[in-house]
């Protein structure tokens, strides 16, 4: 039975020694569902209030990436907290886990203190969003939006990265800013007008709330220019983000009034908060600004790391 007062994680593996060792590990904290395959996985979710799951990549049946990919496109399981489990270190592995809609990685064997440290920066991290998304009533969420986007203002953003900085030094966690800009968009605006930009601005918006993670602030920063904070990453992780922001707006595909497309494309610039020496964000913002200028330099259309 579950105890009222304890998460639940889900580990989700197909190798019996990796479950005993994770539930010696965490049995004490948590209650505990386990599962040998992704399908079974699944099942569980759509049964049982989940708070954190533990994921396996490599399983017979269906893959860990593919057991993330329906999660976060399901609205009850789209914000459960993944992370995964793997014994693979290469820079595509990684990619992917973020790619898929991951939050975290842990390498196999896992490292007890890590293990732990993780799991609970995490959920108190969902504990952050539930707890803010419960106080902003309808006037406050007003207040806090773009007026046309509807992503979060640069009043709100100061406000909450502000918040996540905080716990972001007092866990020791990664903290990461992308920063996004439409290439050419004058032109855009000078051979179309003004309200087709403003099309542009809103579809680029629309992709970055459906891209967006569950814990990201995306903002509009200004005129044609965005900023996304990307709690719990690191900036291999933000550039793997990045990328894939990156080539889905180069292919979205706007219609005009008379039925010809619009294309464009952004440039992106990523950064990381040095949580020693930053007791703002106003550096990363910085640094996020000059890499996205290495990428308006190095031809548009790119993604350069500070």
């Amino acid at each position: 039975m579950k105890t009222l007062d304890k998460k639940t994680i889900l580990i989700v593996d197909d190798t019996k020694i990796n479950i005993d060792i994770l539930i010696e590990l965490l049995d004490d904290k948590y209650d505990i569902i386990v599962s040998l395959n992704g399908r079974r996985a699944l099942e569980i979710v759509d049964e049982t209030h989940i708070d954190i799951i533990l994921l396996d990549i490599l399983m017979p049946d269906i893959n860990g990436y593919d057991v993330c990919r329906v999660l976060k496109s399901k609205d009850r399981t789209k914000s459960i907290p993944v992370i995964f489990i793997t014994a693979n270190t290469d820079e595509e592995s990684i990619d992917n886990a973020f790619e898929v809609g991951g939050i975290d990685y842990i390498t196999k064997p896992f490292k007890a203190l890590e293990l732990l440290a993780r799991i609970k920066t995490h959920l108190n991290m969902q504990n952050l969003i539930q707890e803010l998304e419960e106080s902003h009533k309808d006037m406050e969420l007003l207040a806090s939006q773009d007026h046309m986007t509807k992503l979060y203002n640069r009043r709100y953003f100061s406000e909450i990265s502000t918040t996540i900085l905080k716990l972001a030094k007092r866990n020791k966690t990664n903290l990461s800013i992308l920063m996004l800009d439409i290439d050419k968009f004058k032109n855009i605006n000078d051979t179309y007008g003004h309200p087709v930009g403003d099309d542009v601005i809103i579809a680029l918006a629309d992709l970055l709330k459906e891209l967006s993670r569950e814990s990201d602030i995306a903002c509009r920063f200004g005129g044609e220019e965005f900023l996304i904070l990307l709690p719990q990453t690191s900036i291999d992780g933000a550039y793997a983000i990045g990328e894939k922001i990156r080539q889905h707006v180069e292919d979205l595909v706007i219609t005009l009034e008379d039925n010809s497309p619009l294309k464009f494309t952004i440039s992106v610039g990523v950064a990381e908060t040095d949580l020693e020496t930053e007791d703002n964000l106003e550096k990363t913002i910085h640094k996020a600004d000059d890499a996205l200028y290495d990428a308006k330099e190095g031809g548009r259309n790119k993604v350069c790391k500070a």
